[in-house]
């Protein structure tokens, strides 16, 4: 016999079950769009039940899946990106970029032993008054000497301080990028020490970049179309002996 106070199996059956809702069936997929700054790149795609939801989140892509190369030669450079918008009728996220940052395995192959390292970070204001904060890194091939070391920190400020006047925040990302920016440094340096290595180990947005640049290399120009049209036949030139014209009487 069952016990009274036990339930029985034909109210258990009786109870309707509960209807279970379908997270995944209710995500959508957005595009993740690049800023001008990087001609507005697809970045990758995500999938979202609530997309305002994904307003303020960051995200990190290498340099070489950016600007599209099949080598690896950019893949310790990751830039960070922020989300600061969502189009719910194209479904596709806006983003902002707000730094860069090497890989920690190839800062450490940069350090070695019996070598002297030099690490900042400051703050810089690009020529269109966006504020950065810039981080290079210094390696010399022998250890230095503290007074040689301090002086070489304050090269190496004096001179990207001047790089961020001299550009806009825009010009200042694609310096940095493509490495004509550490050119600058190690000219800026060398009559101080020939140091051996010179990155620009991060970076970081402290105010939004105007858009009105990119930060890839830019394609040439196109040339001028050339016009079919035949150019005009030039006057015949006089012959020999032939005597000028006569010239018009002054008023």
């Amino acid at each position: 016999m069952v016990p009274p106070d036990a339930p029985s199996q034909e109210k258990k059956k009786a109870q309707p079950g509960r209807s279970v809702k379908d997270k995944w069936r209710s995500k959508v997929w957005f595009k993740i769009r690049a800023p001008g700054l990087f001609q507005g790149m697809e970045l990758g795609e995500t999938l979202a039940t609530e997309p305002e939801g994904m307003v303020g989140r960051t995200l990190e892509v290498t340099l070489s899946e950016v600007s599209g190369m099949a080598d690896a030669s950019k893949a310790h450079v990751k830039l960070r990106f922020r989300i600061v918008g969502v189009n719910l009728d194209s479904h596709v996220v806006e983003t902002r970029f707000i730094g860069h940052e090497l890989t920690s395995d190839y800062i450490r192959r940069l350090a070695r032993r019996k070598r002297s390292k030099i690490d900042l970070s400051f703050h810089v204001r690009s020529k269109d008054g966006v504020e950065m904060v810039v981080k290079p890194l210094a390696v010399s091939e022998h250890r230095l000497q503290a007074r040689l070391r301090g002086n070489l920190r304050n090269r190496l400020t004096e001179v990207l301080t001047q790089a961020a006047q001299e550009r806009t925040a825009s010009e200042f990302i694609r310096d940095l990028l493509n490495g004509d920016l550490v050119k600058v440094v190690a000219q800026g340096v060398h009559t101080l020490y020939p140091l051996k290595k010179i990155e620009l180990r991060a970076s970081e947005m402290l105010s939004p970049i105007p858009e009105t640049g990119s930060a890839l290399n830019a394609p040439s120009p196109p040339e001028p179309p050339v016009s079919s049209e035949p150019a005009p036949p030039s006057p015949p030139l006089p012959e020999a002996g032939t005597p000028p014209p006569p010239m018009a009487p002054a008023a």
